[in-house]
């Protein structure tokens, strides 16, 4: 019997003792998910449309055109196109050469419009 008692108090005080060290020292698996955490940072994606309008606005010359049914930007120097946030803003500049002040998303190559002037270069 006292053999029993002995026994049970050894694994008693060593499952103390594991549980102990185990709160005191991160085991692999805690430490994981802040190796881990930046990887897991696509999320950012999302906020780009905030970040790029909080960019300066910058100014970009062409032509309003049509491509397919959406109105588009063609830059004469380089012939970019870039897409319009601002449909309603660029529909009365259609076929004339503007300068359109602006932020890029240039995942999407979007230009979100502040405004649209007609050019000096017609």
């Amino acid at each position: 019997m006292n053999r029993l008692l002995s026994a049970a108090g050894v694994l008693l005080l060593a499952g103390v003792s594991l549980n102990l060290s185990a709160q005191q020292t991160p085991s692999p698996d805690a430490t994981t998910p802040t190796t881990q955490s930046p990887s897991t940072t696509p999320d950012n994606s999302a906020q780009q449309p905030v970040n790029s309008q909080s960019q300066t606005a910058q100014s970009f010359q062409g032509k309003i055109t049509k491509s397919g049914d959406k109105l588009v930007l063609r830059d004469n120097a380089t012939q970019a196109s870039y897409q319009l946030d601002d449909q309603e803003k660029a529909k009365q500049y259609e076929g004339k050469n503007v300068k359109v002040m602006a932020t890029m998303d240039p995942n999407t190559n979007t230009l979100h419009v502040v405004d649209i002037t007609p050019s000096q270069n017609q």
